[in-house]
């Protein structure tokens, strides 16, 4: 009972480690995405567990993988564009 949770946080974490190694300049800072990536990962496994019932812990850790990989593209910065004047200008 307790292993769908914890698995839940430990994919959302590394979920959260791969998001910050692949966009460093575009997330927030550390502490956030790994917040971001468990607290989320572990709503999905919640909301996982309540569509679907007991005794699917594949499809509930996959739930909160989904969960928590739209939860962490919400701290996604847009990328940096200067501002630049046209020709015209």
């Amino acid at each position: 009972m307790i292993l769908v949770p914890l698995g839940s946080v430990v994919l959302g974490l590394a979920l959260a480690w791969v998001a910050l190694r692949s966009l460093p300049h575009r997330l927030p800072s550390r502490r956030a995405v790994f917040t971001t990536g468990a607290l989320g990962s572990l709503f999905g496994a919640y909301l996982m567990h309540s569509v679907l019932g007991p005794g699917h812990v594949v499809a509930t850790l996959i739930g909160a993988v989904l969960i928590g990989a739209v939860t962490l593209s919400l701290l996604v910065r847009p990328r940096s564009r200067r501002l630049s004047r046209s020709a015209a200008a």
